[in-house]
């Protein structure tokens, strides 16, 4: 006679059947080294983190890298989340800090890659489209032109809708110095919008 056997524990199956994903539930267990709550999270802020990373460091060789160490943090010490923020402001910020060491040791901090050159590190567009596509977009080209912190500020408010507060929290930094790196973003972005257009 065939056996059925409980392979998750209980509260396992409970996050996994829970439509409206809490994120708390999931960094709760994820303390209690669940594999599977962990591989949810992962699932949820992978592409989140994907989008955001390649944004601010211009760099898709390295996004891969980068979210690993992110999550591994949240895997590694989920009790160093201080309920302050969101969680989302946290894993973002966790992700911000590790693209501006990168940044900073491997010395590739430039604010104006050219566009040639990152449509080569993006690889064969026949081979992945949907990447190619969404890399090689009017808005990636203008971003180019931004510092790591202005694409970050832009990134975090129109892509992942984060309030100015919630950004200056990610970020580290005054909420006016978040508000001065848009204003100044603003500014080049319509730069490269008149020199396209002329």
């Amino acid at each position: 006679m065939l056996r059925l056997v409980q392979t998750q524990p209980p509260a396992t199956k409970a996050i996994l059947s829970n439509a409206d994903m809490d994120e708390s539930a999931l960094l709760t267990a994820i303390a209690e080294q669940n594999t599977a709550a962990f591989e949810m999270f992962y699932k949820i802020y992978y592409p989140r983190l994907y989008r955001f990373i390649l944004r601010m460091t211009q760099f898709p060789d390295v996004v891969e890298e980068l979210i690993q160490e992110t999550l591994l943090v949240i895997w590694d010490k989920p009790h160093s989340f201080n309920h302050t923020s969101k969680i989302s402001t946290w894993v973002f910020g966790i992700a911000y800090n590790k693209s501006l060491k990168m940044m900073s040791i491997s010395k590739q901090r430039s604010f104006d890659i050219d566009i040639d050159e990152l449509n080569d590190s993006l690889g064969d567009p026949l081979a992945n489209p949907a990447h190619y596509l969404e890399n090689a977009d009017w808005l990636s080209s203008a971003m180019t032109t931004l510092s790591a912190e202005q694409r970050a500020v832009i990134e975090l408010t129109f892509y992942h809708g984060f309030a100015y507060q919630e950004i200056a929290k990610i970020l580290n930094c005054p909420e006016n110095t978040v508000k001065t790196r848009m204003f100044h973003a603003r500014k080049k972005l319509q730069l490269f919008v008149d020199t396209e257009e002329n």
